[in-house]
């Protein structure tokens, strides 16, 4: 036994949701070398070996329910990884109401036990939450997935932006209610990333912060420098951490909003509801 060892997730059961490609598929193959036993559920194909495959499409609450049943428990690590681009039909099941319903049925089992911990990847497009909170918790309010879906289709917020706010105030508003169980909850939100995603959206994805990364000298992240923030965040390593969405973006945002590098200031405001 070494004090690195929190880092570590041996005797750990993880959980890796759209753990197909991306930052998922990085963020399971991190576990897996991290020393955790690690389930993957994706409705693209799961290719990483060593790993439970689970098929499992999370825009359809009765294919979240059997593949729970087929998963299992217990759940030390849940990491909320899939997503999809504005345009996707149901969106708004993927990239939040189906993450949330999966995590209301491992609490209702009692398979996320004490000292475990949950990791969302959200993205800069959800930091401006704050501004919109009264809304949001409108939204979060809702007690199932069917209720949500129809507040959705009544309010709106099937787009990316909205799912990614959603989502940071979730992590924010349920951070005392699951610690108060032993449970930690955060999330990353990454700056451009280079995954199969990014690349279907590539010009508006990858080009942000492009004139940033060429003055400073970095590229757009690797999934794998994703993976790294996200799995250190659900480890024991981080067990005074919760309740925060971390952005992993090599410091745009930061430069952004403290006028340090000019030409990020207004997307930064305009994103954080600061115009």
């Amino acid at each position: 036994m070494t004090l690195f060892d929190a880092f570590r997730y041996d005797g750990k059961r993880a959980l890796v949701v759209g753990g197909a490609t991306g930052m998922g598929a990085a963020t399971a193959e991190l576990l897996l070398s991290a020393g955790a036993e690690v389930v993957v559920m994706d409705c693209a194909e799961i290719s990483l070996p060593g790993v439970t495959a689970i098929t499992m499409d999370l825009a359809e609450r009765d294919s979240i329910d059997a593949a729970i049943d087929q998963c299992g428990g217990p759940v030390h690590a849940l990491f909320s990884c899939a997503g999809v681009a504005d345009g996707a039909p149901g969106i708004e099941k993927i990239n939040f109401i189906g993450h949330r319903h999966m995590i209301d049925r491992l609490l209702a089992a009692d398979m996320i036990p004490r000292d475990s911990a949950i990791g969302f990847i959200s993205s800069a497009a959800g930091l401006g939450w704050e501004a919109n909170l009264p809304r949001i918790k409108e939204y979060l309010a809702t007690p199932d997935f069917d209720s949500a879906v129809a507040w959705v289709a009544a309010n709106g917020g099937a787009d990316y932006l909205s799912t990614k706010q959603a989502m940071c105030a979730y992590v924010a508003s349920h951070a005392f209610p699951l610690l108060k169980r032993g449970i930690r909850i955060n999330a990353i939100c990454p700056g451009p990333t280079n995954t199969p995603l990014a690349r279907a959206n590539k010009e508006t994805w990858l080009g942000f912060g492009a004139d940033f990364r060429s003055e400073v000298g970095v590229d757009v992240a690797t999934p794998l420098e994703q993976a790294y923030p996200l799995v250190f965040l659900c480890s024991a390593a981080a067990g005074s951490i919760s309740g925060i969405t971390l952005i992993t973006d090599s410091g745009y945002f930061a430069a952004g909003i403290t006028d340090a590098f000019p030409p990020a200031s207004p997307v930064t405001s305009f994103l954080l509801g600061r115009m």
